[in-house]
């Protein structure tokens, strides 16, 4: 084996792609005031209903030595939907100072496995912790978990003279792409503007669209319709006839609250069939349908709601999100048959190898990957996230951080191509100074 070691790790405070918002205080009608919101935050931990992003950057250095790097953030919607509570930088500073470096400093740098499960064993000093109501005990921040494994990934591919693609593949067992996995683009509140750059760049998977309030939704749900009418139409007279992107938009559970239960009523599944012609000729999906509240009552109601949808001979297919955060939610729903495809949330699961174990889970059944995370990132988790998506061969990979769309999408999307590159010249074999563009 390979006898590059970890000889150190520090880290430090930094900023993310985005900000945090306090999803429960905006559904509860906190209003936009310009880029802020007005109203009184509700979820635990939130200051403001929107508040600037932390990161915490993680540098490893090795005994040959050069330095790799990882990312600590979490998701946009902290603490919705059964997640951990918002990031504090400074915090987990402290816990990874004193509980996650000395516990693997000295390590070998190329055993990736045995890195990752310490990691994942450690316990945390502060409140960064997390004690689920499933009883699960308490392990530091999933976000803290998610940087220092990107930073573990990149120290292997190093020390193996490899891919990171590599390392990951050869960790979960899996075959890597051998093309670019298909990128989801994401528009934020300027869902008009940002999709139509994301029509001139021919995105494979738009816009995401951000429909998160009932006033963007509409009352009845018309302006959603609108929207996914003028889509469709404008997908084709900026992309051409032949391109065919698949559209996906995010309801953040509003039309649950909207049509009320059963989900796979006549109101409902009405609903549905005027959003597939809407957004004929194109495929559509929809992400969080609804929010039932607890993750057992989510799996039943988008069961429900997908048997129904395939009953009617309706065409959406549904994707789930609230309440599917760690592996075990996301194989509970697939057990369950409850989405035609799953966010795989890439802070929420902790270590990046749970991300993989996720979507390899998926294989061989009726639904599909699709290899998420956030707005809320940063340039280095958005490029491990590439190659998770490239080892495991997802369905989708989200192009992130940011709102802004082209940074994200040119992030992911190069980082790919780089990589299928370098594969294709060397069979997976790379000089190490070639391994990651962020030492």
């Amino acid at each position: 084996m390979n006898a590059v070691q970890i000889e150190s790790i520090r880290a430090v405070a930094g900023l993310s792609g985005f900000y945090a918002d306090d999803q429960a205080a905006i559904k509860a009608g906190a209003t936009q005031d310009g880029f802020g919101y007005d109203g009184t935050p509700v979820t635990p931990g939130f200051d403001a209903v929107r508040q600037a992003g932390e990161a915490l950057l993680v540098d490893l250095t090795l005994s040959d030595g050069t330095v790799v790097r990882g990312d600590c953030a979490a998701v946009q919607y902290a603490g919705a939907g059964g997640r951990d509570p918002v990031f504090r930088a400074e915090q987990a500073r402290e816990t990874v100072e004193r509980v996650v470096a000395p516990a693997l400093e000295g390590r070998p740098a190329a055993a990736f496995g045995d890195t990752v499960a310490i990691l994942e064993s450690l316990e945390p000093t502060s409140e960064q912790g997390r004690r689920t109501g499933r009883g699960e005990p308490a392990t530091v921040h999933t976000a803290i978990r998610y940087g220092v494994s990107q930073a573990l990934l990149a120290a292997a591919a190093r020390a193996q003279r490899t891919t990171m693609t590599d390392v990951v593949a050869d960790h979960v067992g899996t075959e890597p792409a051998t093309d670019p996995i298909p990128v989801f683009g994401q528009s934020g509140d300027d869902r008009y503007r940002n999709a139509e750059k994301m029509c001139i760049k021919g995105v494979p998977v738009l816009p995401h669209g951000l429909f998160n309030s009932h006033a963007k939704v509409g009352a009845e749900g018309e302006r959603l319709l609108e929207y996914v009418a003028w889509l469709s139409e404008r997908s084709q007279e900026l992309g051409g006839e032949a391109y065919r992107p698949r559209l996906h938009i995010d309801v953040y559970g509003l039309l649950g609250e909207l049509f009320g239960a059963p989900f796979d009523s006549k109101a409902t599944l009405e609903y549905f069939d005027r959003l597939e012609t809407a957004a004929d000729p194109l495929p559509i999906q929809i992400e969080g349908p609804m929010d039932a509240g607890t993750r057992e009552c989510q799996i039943h109601a988008m069961a429900e709601l997908r048997d129904g949808l395939a009953d009617a001979g309706i065409g959406v297919d549904i994707v789930a999100d609230e309440w599917c955060n760690t592996l075990e939610d996301v194989q509970a729903f697939v057990d369950a048959g409850a989405a035609d495809l799953v966010q795989i949330k890439t802070p929420d699961l902790g270590s990046v190898h749970r991300s993989a174990e996720a979507v390899r889970y998926c294989a061989g059944t009726d639904t599909r990957a699709y290899l998420g995370g956030t707005c809320n990132e940063t340039d280095v988790s958005a490029r491990v996230c590439a190659h998770v998506a490239m080892a495991t061969n997802a369905a989708q990979l989200l192009a992130k951080p940011g709102m802004g769309f082209d940074e994200g999408y040119m992030l992911v999307e190069n980082e790919m191509r780089r990589t299928l590159a370098r594969r294709q010249a060397s069979d997976g074999t790379m000089d190490e100074t070639e391994v990651t563009a962020d030492d």
